[in-house]
């Protein structure tokens, strides 16, 4: 769980960082499925470059990326 909750602030400053240097993209959240074993990061970005960029200058590794639509009602 410390390594998750450090992924997780990682994620938040380095979108903090990209925006202030003009990137658009927002850490959105994370669910992670114990059972599992994994961990699924939500980011709003215009390009899934982007949200490549911020996991690898963070140091968060990741299997994929893929785009989402919300489908909340």
């Amino acid at each position: 769980m410390e390594n998750l909750a450090a992924a997780q602030q990682a994620a938040i400053g380095k979108a903090a960082e990209m925006r202030a240097s003009g990137t658009e993209i927002k850490y959105i959240r994370s669910t992670f499925a114990p059972d599992d074993g994994r961990c699924l990061c939500l980011f709003e970005a215009k390009t899934d470059a982007s949200v490549r960029r911020l996991n690898d200058e963070a140091g968060i590794p990741y299997h994929r990326v893929v785009e989402a639509l919300d489908l909340t009602p």
